[in-house]
């Protein structure tokens, strides 16, 4: 059945194919790129070239093409509560916000306005219907590419509407099919990271100016002291440098951090190990699923097997911390069952 199509294109190669995709399957399709940043960034997203990356597709494409200026949604979903969770000593997931609140919450609200069936992107994930009718996210079959982490919260309302164009296929196969329809995006680069941070400033030059940073001690284990940090907001769990410790020694890891008290405690790699994860804001895709599941803890982290007993995930061999902040998406093979974020 042929649909009226909403295309995020963020101006890179993924996004100009789903276009593409949906356009060769009789759609009737157009293209918005959504203005969410505007300060420095160099991660590849979010810029103006990347508008005029898009704007240059839509038009190869013959589709319309419209700038949707959504800074302060996310200055409010994303932004703010990144800072907050640094101000906690947390370590947040903010492309993960960005999608639950801006991709497929503000822009869906905005198709509907607009009278729009639904609305496509360009990431690396499938959508898959089951017998009783209910939808899962499911992982891309580039599995090196696979963003289905980071798009794993989609509830069903939502997921009747998404389309994920080039979840089937490679990255190398979208490069090629966009070399082929003679996409200036076919070579571009993948953007990397969080667009408002820099890689030239990284964390702390994004942060120090938005919140009071604090020094605090690092110890070991039995609380002896061994180093310092200027901003224990800066500090995540697992973190190796930066910590002030003299040369010569085994190497330390951070395996907690007080804000409270201003201190970093570190250990050894088998003390960064632990048998389970408690979580908060635990959602399930459709109902709560019993049995062997797998746990992911970064967007292309190693997923570990696991039970979950309520809000806790028991791993089935002793697995590193995860931090506080970060989600935890809970998969049965292919498909995600649901999630929610470490305490």
């Amino acid at each position: 059945m042929t649909q009226r199509v909403l295309v995020a294109m963020s101006g890179g190669v993924d996004s100009s194919v789903a276009a593409a995709l949906l356009l060769e399957e009789g759609h009737d399709v157009v293209g918005a790129t959504l203005k969410l940043w505007g300060g420095a960034s160099d991660s590849g997203c979010c810029s103006v070239a990347d508008v005029d990356d898009a704007r240059w597709v839509a038009s190869r494409l013959g589709i319309e093409h419209h700038t949707f200026s959504f800074g302060d949604d996310f200055d409010a979903h994303v932004v703010a509560p990144y800072v907050a969770d640094h101000a906690a000593g947390r370590t947040p997931n903010p492309c993960i916000e960005c999608n639950r609140h801006l991709k497929f919450d503000r822009l869906l609200r905005r198709a509907d306005a607009l009278g729009f069936d639904a609305v496509a992107t360009g990431h690396h994930a499938r959508v898959v219907e089951r017998a009783d009718g209910s939808r899962r996210v499911a992982r891309g079959a580039d599995r090196g590419k696979d963003q289905s982490y980071v798009v794993h919260m989609l509830d069903q309302p939502t997921l009747a509407r998404v389309r994920f164009p080039v979840g089937h296929l490679t990255k190398a196969d979208v490069r090629a099919h966009a070399a082929r329809l003679g996409l200036a995006t076919a070579d571009k680069p993948d953007s990397q990271d969080v667009c408002f941070i820099t890689a030239t400033g990284g964390r702390a030059a994004f942060l120090e100016p938005r919140l009071e940073t604090h020094p605090a001690t690092v110890v070991e284990r039995s609380g002896a002291p061994v180093g310092r940090v200027d901003a224990v907001e800066l500090v995540t769990i697992g973190q190796r440098h930066g910590l002030g410790l003299r040369g010569g020694t085994a190497p330390r890891y951070v395996v907690d951090v007080d804000i409270s008290t201003a201190t970093v405690t570190v250990g050894d790699r088998r003390d960064l190990l632990t048998d389970h994860v408690e979580l908060e804001d635990i959602g399930w895709t459709v109902d709560p699923v019993d049995g062997s599941l797998c746990a992911q803890a970064s967007a292309h982290g190693t997923p570990r097997g696991c039970r979950v007993e309520g809000t806790v995930v028991r791993f089935d061999q002793p697995s590193r911390r995860v931090a506080p902040g970060q989600s935890v998406v809970l998969y049965d093979g292919d498909e995600v069952v649901g999630g929610g974020v470490a305490r």
